[in-house]
C-alpha cells in the first residue's frame, strides 16, 4: 500500500511540476496556485503538500529547465559540426524566448532566482565560449566576429521576449535568423 502511495505521490509531483510549467510559461509566475492545482488534476492541499510556497513551485520548474538548457549546451559540444552546434544553439535560444518567456524572465531578469543559478549561467557561458571558438577555428564565421558579438545578437533575442506573443515568434525568428546570417562567413 505504501508503495502505491508513493508512486501515486510521484505521479501528482510530476503533474503538478507539468502544470507549472505550462502556467507559468501562459500566465505568468504569479498565476494562481488554484489555478496550477486545476491544470495539474489535483487538490489544492495536494499542491501544497508537495509545494508549501511558490517559490519552491518556481525554483523547481526553474532548476528543471536550467538543467535541460545543460543537456543542450553539452550536446551542442559534443556535435563535430561546429557551425550546426552554434547555429542551434542560437535558434534554441530563440525558441526559448518564444515558448518560456516568463521563466527566462525569472532567469535572466532582476529576480531572486536569477542568483541562484549563477554557476550555471557560467558553465553555459564557456560552452558558448568554446562553440564559437570552434566555429571561428572550423571558418565558418565571419571574420572579425567573436564570442562578444554572439552574445550581443542573444541579448537582442533575449530582448524581444516582452513583444505580445502574436508577433514575439515571427519577430524573434527573424532576428535569430538576421544574427545568424550576420556572424556566419
Amino acid at each position: 500500500m505504501s508503495r502505491m502511495r508513493r508512486a501515486d505521490a510521484r505521479s501528482n509531483r510530476d503533474r503538478l511540476v507539468a502544470a507549472a510549467r505550462e502556467a507559468f510559461a501562459s500566465a505568468g509566475l504569479e498565476v494562481p496556485m488554484r489555478e496550477v492545482a486545476r491544470r495539474a488534476g489535483v487538490g489544492v492541499a495536494t499542491l501544497y503538500r508537495h509545494f508549501p510556497t511558490r517559490t519552491e513551485l518556481v525554483a523547481t520548474v526553474l532548476v528543471e529547465r536550467v538543467e535541460e538548457c545543460g543537456v543542450r549546451m553539452r550536446r551542442a559540444l559534443d556535435d563535430p559540426d561546429a557551425w550546426r552546434a552554434l547555429s542551434g544553439t542560437v535558434r534554441e535560444f530563440a525558441d526559448r524566448q518564444v515558448h518560456d518567456r516568463v521563466l527566462n524572465e525569472a532567469l535572466l531578469g532582476p529576480s531572486e532566482f536569477a542568483a541562484a543559478f549563477q554557476v550555471e549561467r557560467r558553465e553555459h557561458a564557456r560552452a558558448l565560449d568554446v562553440l564559437v571558438a570552434r566555429a571561428r577555428a572550423a571558418g565558418v564565421l565571419r571574420d572579425g566576429v567573436d564570442v562578444d558579438d554572439v552574445r550581443a545578437g542573444l541579448l537582442a533575442i533575449a530582448s524581444l521576449r516582452r513583444l505580445p506573443a502574436e508577433t514575439s515568434a515571427r519577430v524573434i525568428g527573424r532576428v535569430a535568423g538576421l544574427v545568424l546570417a550576420g556572424i556566419r562567413a
